[in-house]
């Protein structure tokens, strides 16, 4: 156990590799003892994802394009500077998180030796790598790696959430106006802050949502992000089904994200943030990967099935498609994604059964 006293650990940006890095802040809390404080640095955003766990005692807020002064890099130094970290944890690969622990005057600075920034750590670590090229590895084991240097003992790599009695309410409050209490919901992720080129086309969801809701038994209901609800409330309004809903009317929350996914039976994702939110509350899931390596965003579900084209060309990694036929997720029929579905329709009752 690492003899420290305040420690602080600056989270990734993106949402699905802040859930990735669950474990680590695990491994971390449950190394510190009474006394101790954990403090996350931050965007804040990232504060509604981890909203509810109990991992941190405290959080700084970092945006460097903060209307808000006191997110911005000088003024977060200077409280970094006030908090008097003992070890700051950097968890992103940026030279600047490494600065703002050195000049914040972390005593221990541990990270990834990438980007120029090694000689601002005191601990670090290379990527793995073969032949000179980057091994594919998961944010969960990279992340792992780093709490492990600094001295904490990582148990399991199960990814972990929480929702907000707030949320849950919303939550409640949609599935009795949308009388969904006696169907098995399952939740369509249709988006992707990353790019065009992870995104399932809209007229196979529309297809895939029809064909689930033939079964009685069945409801679906479409999150998203601002930037997505025309498209929800387009797949919602062609579909023109009692069961077939979105939240698109909804205030946009990563919080009801969580809480709606939590309470689903199923939910059907392309490789984006949420996806990960399925792994930290053991919903059954099925993931769409077409541009992506898998193995790079292994995050040890063990209820989620992965379907792909498996063309050549992928994964190519790229935001949009370089050769503009998208047939790596364009290739992935209704038919391929219905009956995974199905199956882990099929097994999530015996599982249900079986309780």
């Amino acid at each position: 156990m690492a003899n420290f006293r305040n420690i602080a650990v600056v989270l990734p940006n993106w949402i699905g590799d802040v859930v990735m890095a669950t474990p680590a802040l695990r491994a971390i809390r449950e190394g510190l003892t009474r006394g101790d404080r954990l403090v996350g640095v931050m965007r804040p955003y990232v504060a509604d994802v981890l909203a509810g766990t109990p991992f941190l005692d405290d959080v700084i807020l970092w945006n460097k394009k903060a209307k808000d002064p006191s997110q911005r890099f000088w003024n977060v130094v200077k409280t970094f500077r006030q908090q008097r970290f003992d070890q700051a944890i950097l968890l992103p690969n940026s030279l600047s998180s490494a600065g703002l622990a050195w000049l914040g005057g972390a005593q221990q600075r541990v990270g990834y030796k990438r980007y120029g920034r090694g000689p601002l750590l005191t601990h670090k670590l290379c990527p793995p790598t073969e032949h000179g090229k980057r091994v594919p590895v998961s944010a969960v084991d990279y992340y792992a790696a780093l709490a492990e240097l600094a001295g904490y003992e990582v148990r399991s790599r199960y990814c972990e959430l929480a929702t907000t009695p707030g949320d849950d309410s919303i939550a409640r409050r949609i599935w009795r106006d949308f009388r969904f209490f006696d169907k098995r919901v399952i939740v369509f992720n249709t988006g992707g802050a990353y790019g065009g080129a992870k995104h399932w086309p809209t007229e196979y969801y529309q297809e895939l949502a029809k064909r689930l809701v033939q079964d009685p038994r069945n409801a679906v209901l479409l999150i998203c992000g601002p930037s997505e609800r025309e498209a929800v409330s387009q797949i919602e309004r062609d579909v023109n089904h009692p069961a077939v809903r979105s939240l698109a009317s909804e205030t946009p929350s990563i919080g009801l994200s969580k809480a709606v996914i939590r309470h689903a039976s199923l939910m059907i994702t392309t490789d984006s943030g949420p996806r990960h939110f399925a792994a930290a509350f053991k919903i059954p899931s099925v993931a769409i990967f077409g541009p992506t390596d898998p193995r790079w965003a292994e995050n040890y579900n063990p209820y989620e099935l992965i379907v792909g084209a498996g063309i050549d060309c992928s994964p190519c990694a790229q935001r949009e498609c370089p050769l503009k036929h998208h047939r790596c997720m364009r290739d992935v029929s209704v038919n391929h994604v219905l009956q995974t579905a199905q199956q882990q329709l099929v097994w999530e009752a015996d599982q249900a059964k079986a309780a």
